[in-house]
């Protein structure tokens, strides 16, 4: 598969800070930021930028939790890249103040990325036209669209069509939950409202789809794919990012570094986090349900593998209706 218009976007350190906190050293970062410099991808996500609170404290959340710019500059400075990857960090509706966000010439953020569910899509429209006015690259991410209703969801998009400051509009697939025949459903039904080439996918593997799914959604047009390396992310992961640099066939992108990140980083970091398929992930993708029950099973040692007792809690009514 070649299409020189794709983009690969890398979102290990804010995807797979779901799972410790953003508690990842600054070395670490570095040697994920470096190996993504030298296999060419286009954009590295390095973390989440909220605002500080007594829910998101930096006592207990890590420093890419916050994304301050002074921390971002010293892993950009780190690595002398001959083509850098433009930097982008993560807005949640609600949890951030963009008052404090310096003017894109003032930092070294080169894309705000907005995410929002169906029903905050004005506010996070409006996160995205006042990142715009800083003088951002700006992405709108729909989150759990696999349990929007459909009508709903319609009318969000209704509310992308107007607002020209959206440069990509994302299909996510929170959940884990699509099939191919879903991805491409849902991305004709975006395409309606927003031009295929303003279309981005950030899948989950909750039921061993994440990779295969971002190839539907190359087949189906889209030109910016988010990827993890070795799949790291919340639960059962993302698609890996080593596998779709192989399937993309463009030789500007070199897989060798991101293997050799693996062996050095995430190998070891395997042994303090867990991530990847496993049944209770995969109970959770089957019934379409966000991945918060399965992790507390899986973090208690008694029930950890416990898959049919998991299947038979999650599917009683006072669970299922909580989701």
């Amino acid at each position: 598969m070649f299409r020189k218009e794709i983009k690969v976007l890398d979102c290990t350190i804010r995807d797979g800070g779901l799972i410790n906190n953003y508690q990842f050293s600054d070395d670490f970062v570095k040697a994920v930021y470096r190996a993504i410099c030298e296999a060419g991808v286009d954009f590295i996500e390095l973390g989440k930028k909220l605002s500080e609170s007594a829910e998101y404290s930096r006592s207990k959340f890590g420093p890419w939790n916050f994304c301050d710019d002074d921390i971002l500059k010293r892993i950009v400075d780190s690595h002398d890249c001959k083509v850098r990857p433009a930097i982008a960090v993560m807005f949640d509706v609600g949890r951030v103040d963009i008052s404090s966000l310096k003017d894109k010439k003032d930092s070294p953020v080169d894309m705000i990325r907005t995410a929002c569910y169906v029903p905050q899509i004005d506010k996070g429209l409006d996160l995205v036209k006042r990142s715009k006015d800083k003088g951002y690259r700006t992405s709108l991410n729909i989150m759990a669209v696999s349990a929007a209703i459909e009508s709903e969801l319609i009318e969000a998009l209704e509310e992308v069509a107007k607002v020209p400051e959206v440069d990509y509009l994302y299909l996510v697939d929170s959940y884990g939950a699509f099939y191919s025949e879903q991805v491409s459903y849902y991305l004709n039904l975006y395409s309606k409202y927003v031009p295929k080439e303003k279309l981005g996918f950030h899948g989950h593997n909750n039921i061993q789809l994440g990779y295969s799914n971002t190839q539907q959604a190359i087949i189906d047009g889209v030109n910016l794919l988010d990827a993890t390396i070795n799949g790291i992310g919340r639960g059962a992961g993302n698609c890996c990012l080593e596998l779709l640099l192989g399937f993309l066939k463009n030789p500007k992108f070199d897989v060798r570094p991101i293997f050799k990140v693996i062996q050095k980083e995430f190998v070891p970091l395997r042994k303090q986090i867990e991530w990847g398929y496993n049944d209770i992930y995969g109970i959770s993708g089957i019934l379409n349900q966000h991945p918060r029950e399965a992790m507390k099973f899986r973090a208690t040692p008694e029930t950890r593998d416990n898959c049919y007792d998991f299947y038979e809690y999650v599917t009683r009514q006072d669970i299922v209706a909580a989701e």
